[in-house]
């Protein structure tokens, strides 16, 4: 069956470039929010008997441990890109989980069956809709009624200094323009009142927006987070018009950036993320 897109630029990103290198690197990248991700699920959003809808699943860790959280109901990922599912589907065979499913599909246009799911989560993967109204409405379709919403999606930048630092490195004096609030992308949903429009007009109620700050891990040690640095799209994407010189000083910026963040956890970066939540009527 032809998968319909709506998300035609984030389906071309995650279909391949990037959604290759995250696969490649699964694991360093399932490392660095691993503090936020524990807690959202000690917040216990997931019963045993739930069905849940992951959105954005990626390589499928969060969906792998929905799973087992909901060891008598089901779990279904979705996302974009076919390389990563591919992964998901690996590693829950390698777990022997049975009760876990995954979906090549955009999540704003998608036919879900109605009023299947008891909830809809997603660790950072509904950020990027084109319009987002449309799609948690279609996601809302697919929730029983009463089924919930539980999401997590980064705040502003200025709250994230992961991303502050790493920026201000790779900018050897230029002015860069950042990514913005409310526009698909990393930021999409970081303002609280544009979140609150978005779900209301989309038929969600109860609408809330708990601030979750945990450090994000870039390594284990500064070589390692070094190593990890050199292959993320952010480093790619604002070195490639440098000249040689200028990349050396920004590579000489995110050594020492990493050194000043080097604890004995690892290199720890300060973040805050939004644990929105909502309910279907």
């Amino acid at each position: 069956m032809t998968m319909t897109i709506a998300n035609v630029e984030m389906a071309a990103a995650w279909d391949g470039h990037e959604g290759d290198t995250w696969t490649i690197h699964a694991e360093r990248y399932d490392a660095t929010d691993r503090r936020i991700w524990q807690a959202f699920l000690d917040r216990g959003p997931v019963a045993a008997s739930d069905h849940v809808l992951d959105i954005g699943c990626g390589t499928g860790k969060p969906t792998r441990d929905l799973a087992a959280v909901a060891s008598t109901g089901r779990v279904l990922g979705v996302d974009l890109s076919a390389r990563m599912l591919e992964r998901a589907r690996a590693q829950a065979e390698a777990e022997g989980l049975t009760n876990v499913e995954f979906l090549q599909a955009d999540a704003q246009v998608h036919p879900f069956d109605a009023e299947t799911f008891d909830i809809a989560v997603s660790a950072f993967g509904v950020m990027f809709f084109n319009d987002p109204t449309a799609a948690f409405a279609n996601i809302g379709r697919a929730l029983k009624p009463g089924g919930r919403l539980g999401v997590l999606a980064w705040q502003e930048l200025s709250r994230n200094d992961w991303l502050v630092e790493l920026w201000a490195a790779l900018a050897v004096g230029r002015t860069l323009g950042a990514p913005a609030n409310g526009s698909p992308g990393p930021f999409g949903l970081a303002e609280p009142e544009h979140v609150r429009r978005v779900l209301e007009a989309a038929g969600f109620d109860d609408v809330g927006l708990e601030s979750i700050e945990e450090p994000v891990e870039i390594g284990t040690d500064v070589d390692d987070a070094f190593e990890f640095v050199r292959i993320m799209g952010i480093f790619e994407g604002l070195t490639q018009d440098l000249d040689d010189a200028d990349t050396a000083r920004a590579i000489d910026a995110v050594h020492d950036m990493l050194v000043a963040h080097e604890t004995d956890e690892g290199v720890l970066l300060g973040a805050a993320a939004w644990l929105i939540t909502a309910r279907r009527p």
